[in-house]
């Protein structure tokens, strides 16, 4: 996937928590700002790491379910899976450098853990 994907809470588990590659989520709603200026830093990511990662962005006013689960309070707040686990957990939007370093780490730790 060369773009971000848009997944209900009914897909959620199929999506995230039984892919194969390492997944972020980015739990989102239209009204929030912030969620506005991470959205093409996650579009540009999700191409860059496309066939490696995939960035799914789940709209938190028509899926509150997992966020629900998961203890999302603020948005954004990005989830970071491997193999169906949480690995991290980042709140609030990032600029893009410190977002980009965030990814780069999030795939060494997937590498070193499959190795």
């Amino acid at each position: 996937m060369s773009e971000p994907i848009h997944v209900t809470d009914a897909a959620f588990e199929k999506t995230v928590l039984q892919a194969e590659l390492p997944v972020v989520v980015d739990f989102w709603a239209p009204w929030c700002g912030p969620c506005r200026m991470v959205a093409p830093i996650l579009d540009k990511l999700a191409k860059e790491y496309a066939g490696k990662l995939v960035v799914a962005k789940v709209n938190t006013d028509e899926n509150p379910d997992w966020a629900g689960r998961f203890g999302v309070q603020g948005i954004p707040t990005m989830l970071f899976f491997a193999k169906g686990k949480l690995v991290h957990q980042q709140v609030g939007a990032l600029p893009e450098p410190v977002l980009r370093d965030l990814f780069s780490q999030f795939m060494d730790v997937v590498a070193s853990a499959s190795e």
